[in-house]
């Protein structure tokens, strides 16, 4: 009896939240890495923890997640006297949270960014150590971190600057090289297209069936820029249709058809085929290393987005892999239907979790 009633709380609502949240995994890991990303408290015991904390793992019914300890304690826990989480066990996780702000503030203005060197004096560390401590909390280094805010203000200052020359004087790109050269990593296209929404930009799809239902491939000039999976040729259309607001939308003649066929026959038999075709890739500095690491993971294999994360460098972004995974555009071509939950249980899929099921299981049997 005793055992039944603790599966009952186990698969309590309460419960399955905490199990299904990315940082559940991190406190059964008891990862340190985590530790400054959040907290948790434990109902049972009145007490809050740091993720790496070496007590006794709660049950999860028992368990809230908090941003801070100041969130924790205002909903009336006290501080773990094990792994004080009250208290800044990670001084590094300042340091580098300064020189962020120092870069944030500096594009924000449109003054020079500050160099590695003065970042590194300013926070009383090597520049190496700089660098490498940089990219372990954050994915990117200081250069990429500063280049991946200005894309963030190159796409409002695109829509209401009057000329792009006036968006790179904006944006404070050193160089209009390095503008453009953001732009297409960015946007897929020239700054000028984007600002005229996409027009002038043809975009030439096709609509298959498979046994997955409905199938759109679409190419760019620069490639494959959409693989979406559906129930009807209408939202697809339409799916595509806002990604390219502007763009004309140009049915594919019987060479394309070709191309349309490679796909389907990916998804009908993924240990058979591969894509061979240039990708059309477009998506923020962060979004484009996740993308990269879900096409090293071999065809039959999977990985958790915690997996994900520590392969990237940047151990606390697991959520941030999650987002990265359902904003991805090329369906099979990046498999983000091979990123599990840290326990092995399926997780959300924007093409529906049956078709991520079911691609799976094409991959894991052998032909």
């Amino acid at each position: 009896m005793k055992q039944k009633a603790a599966n009952t709380k186990a698969s309590s609502p309460e419960a399955q939240t905490v199990l299904s949240d990315t940082r559940w995994d991190a406190v059964v890991r008891r990862d340190r890495n985590a530790d400054g990303a959040f907290v948790y408290s434990v109902r049972s015991t009145g007490i809050f923890c740091r993720p790496g904390c070496s007590s006794r793992t709660p049950r999860p019914e028992n368990v809230r997640f908090y941003a801070n300890a100041q969130d924790a304690i205002r909903a009336g826990f006290r501080p773990c006297q094990r792994c004080k989480p009250d208290q800044n066990a990670n001084p590094s996780a300042e340091v580098i949270a300064s020189a962020c702000r120092a870069i944030e503030n500096a594009v924000a203005t449109g003054d020079s960014v500050p160099q590695l060197e003065t970042l590194a004096q300013q926070a009383g560390l090597s520049q190496f150590h700089l660098h490498r401590q940089f990219r372990a909390a954050t994915g990117l280094t200081p250069r990429q971190y500063a280049n991946a805010l200005r894309s963030k203000q190159m796409l409002k200052h695109l829509k209401g600057s009057a000329t792009v020359t006036e968006s790179i004087y904006e944006t404070g790109f050193s160089s209009s090289s390095r503008f453009y050269h953001a732009a297409a990593n960015t946007l897929g296209m020239t700054p000028t297209q984007f600002r005229k929404g996409g027009q002038n930009t043809d975009i030439t799809y096709a609509i298959g069936s498979s046994t997955l239902g409905m199938i759109l491939v679409a190419r760019s000039p620069r490639g494959i820029c959409a693989i979406l999976m559906g129930d009807d040729e209408k939202t697809l259309v339409d799916d595509l249709q806002q990604r390219f607001p502007q763009a004309s939308l140009v049915q594919g003649d019987t060479d394309f058809s070709e191309t349309l066929e490679k796909i389907v026959a990916l998804t009908e038999q993924p240990r058979s085929h591969r894509i061979d075709l240039p990708l059309d890739i477009r998506g923020t500095a962060f979004q484009q290393r996740v993308w990269q690491a879900l096409q090293a993971i071999p065809a039959g294999e999977t990985a958790s987005y915690a997996e994900i994360a520590q392969r990237i460098g940047n151990p606390r972004s697991v959520r941030a892999v999650a987002q990265a995974c359902a904003s991805n555009a090329l369906a099979v071509a990046i498999p983000c239907h091979r990123v599990l939950r840290s326990d092995g249980a399926l997780s959300g899929y924007r093409w529906g979790v049956d078709r991520k099921k079911e691609l799976l299981r094409r991959e894991q049997t052998r032909a």
